[in-house]
């Protein structure tokens, strides 16, 4: 595969295969800890047919939403899925999810590689101006991986999420393009 605007150091992104893709995306669902630091909704486990619908349902919102698959470069694997969604073309923005299923590739920078491939994408292919996402505030691993990438803390809602029982604060985070910017020519 050659190098493309999708391609990081460790990933690329590409579309969701449904067919072949769905078990695996059923099968990191009944990981709630993966579910957990994840997505604030209740973890649940979903079958392959409703990944595959889920996907499907997505495709509608095409014209706010890109939702991506991420594969390592080396072997082509699964490892997890990335959403750029609530894009609002008017303004230039858009919200950033980002899930590694697959626990072997966590704490080793392939969601950092990711997140940086989607900015990329984000600030040059779709020309916005700011990316935010939202994270729970116990999830340090994925704070520091948006940190790396220059994401900066915008705020802080106390007991959003109501998980196992106890109230955990949702984190608020963004990025603008000049920051992004300044970030990429450091580097090179």
């Amino acid at each position: 595969m050659g190098v493309s605007s999708w391609q990081g150091d460790l990933v690329w992104l590409g579309a969701i295969e449904s067919e072949q893709d769905a078990a695996i995306v059923a099968r990191w669902s009944r990981d709630s800890e993966y579910w957990r630091l994840r997505d604030s909704a209740p973890a649940r486990p979903i079958t392959a047919a409703q990944a595959k619908r889920d996907w499907e349902a997505d495709g509608g919102r095409a014209a706010g939403a890109v939702f991506l698959a991420i594969r390592t470069l080396v072997e082509d694997r699964l490892i997890g899925t990335a959403l750029l969604d609530g894009i609002g073309w008017p303004h230039g923005f858009g919200w950033l999810g980002i899930g590694i299923g697959e626990r072997e590739f966590w704490g080793k920078g392939y969601g950092t590689d990711a997140v940086q491939v989607i900015l990329r994408y984000a600030f040059t292919e779709l020309n916005l101006w700011r990316v935010s996402l939202s994270v729970l505030a116990t999830n340090a691993r994925a704070i520091r991986a948006y940190e790396k990438c220059g994401f900066v803390l915008e705020g802080r809602v106390r007991g959003l999420a109501h998980i196992d029982g106890e109230r955990i604060d949702e984190v608020f985070m963004g990025i603008l393009r000049e920051e992004w910017e300044q970030i990429r020519h450091a580097a090179q």
